[in-house]
């Protein structure tokens, strides 16, 4: 940063660990850069002062310098910009920053105040776990449907018993993936979704999943207890994660009348919303609770029910909140811990 520039930023921005840069919007030339920013974009500050937003913009980019130059002007009358953009630095590496533009006066001037954040790790990361998920999704179901149409095939056209029941493992085995890849889609949609936040009574949130598990699995006793009226963000993460929850209690219990217990009631130590599904089904395996917080590694024994955990982890702490487990002879209790909202029309 220039010690002496007549309009520029305070001496102790060059002991911040983020980008700083004061645009002249007019011109949309930069006035002044702090020490971070040049280390990122790799040019002294009196270098950037004689460039244009091209010149340190990818040129592959798909998007103009000139748009840069739009943002600082809007910026400039009251509208604050945030926006990813691809840097190229003065020795030619492409990295991938976020500005964000706010509004400002410097030496008596209208100026605009570039805070600088290098994406680059995750951005690259991001999109490689989009190609991941793209794979998993779609290859991999489709791979999936062959396979398990196949083994229809042999199973209906086997002579013995036991190549029928080979048949049916290998069927059994691609219906699997096809859920895994419906899991992943799940939590990819939990994470990453523009959805609009929907607001409601938690009790009618949790009824409504009931209801759909109750017409699916007559012989299941499914009940709700509402102890507390409370208010939750009652979006698909979170009706995602109740239906593993719910579905896992069903399917992973050995009595043919299964028994889920749904109850709302308020944390009595943080006053949050809490939602607890117990059920009588086999106890869940440490190795799957403990994977999905990290203390052991996952493998393939451990990735039965436990990809719906992930599921439920992944859309309940989406939705700000906290997954927890007790298990046990007599069966397993999940909570779910979430932030308190009111919905629509409480009065509040």
């Amino acid at each position: 940063m220039s010690e002496h520039a007549e309009v520029g930023l305070p001496a102790e921005y060059d002991r911040l660990a983020v980008g700083m840069m004061l645009y002249d919007p007019s011109t949309g030339k930069v006035r002044d850069a702090n020490a971070e920013l040049e280390s990122l974009f790799g040019y002294a500050t009196d270098e950037l002062r004689t460039l244009t937003a091209d010149e340190y913009s990818a040129n592959t980019y798909s998007v103009s310098g000139a748009e840069l130059v739009d943002r600082i002007r809007a910026t400039a009358t009251g509208n604050p910009q945030q926006f990813k953009w691809r840097v190229k630095r003065a020795d030619g590496e492409l990295i991938w920053v976020r500005f964000h533009l706010s509004r400002r006066r410097s030496g008596g001037r209208p100026s605009v105040l570039a805070e600088v954040h290098d994406i680059t790790d995750y951005y690259t990361a991001s999109r490689r776990l989009g190609l991941f998920s793209r794979i998993l999704r779609h290859n991999l179901r489709n791979e999936g449907n062959v396979i398990a149409g196949h083994a229809r095939q042999i199973e209906t056209a086997a002579e013995t018993e036991s190549v029928r029941e080979t048949a049916r493992t290998i069927r059994a085995a691609a219906t699997d993936l096809g859920a895994i890849t419906e899991s992943v889609r799940e939590i990819e949609r939990a994470t990453t979704t523009d959805e609009y936040p929907s607001y409601r009574n938690a009790a009618d949130a949790v009824g409504l999943v009931a209801d759909e598990f109750r017409a699916e699995y007559p012989s299941a006793e499914i009940t709700v207890d509402e102890r507390s009226p409370m208010g939750i963000r009652a979006d698909s993460g979170f009706t995602d994660a109740l239906a593993h929850a719910v579905e896992n209690a069903i399917v992973h219990n050995d009595d043919p009348n299964p028994r889920v217990e749904i109850t709302i009631d308020s944390s009595p130590n943080t006053g949050r919303v809490e939602i607890r599904i117990a059920d009588s089904a086999r106890p869940i395996p440490a190795v799957e609770t403990d994977a999905i917080d990290g203390f052991t590694e996952v493998t393939s024994t451990s990735h039965g029910s436990g990809v719906g955990l992930f599921v439920m982890k992944w859309c309940i702490e989406a939705l700000g909140g906290e997954l927890a487990f007790e298990t046990g002879d007599d069966g397993n209790v999940v909570y779910f811990y979430l932030p308190p909202k009111e919905p629509p029309g409480s009065g509040a």
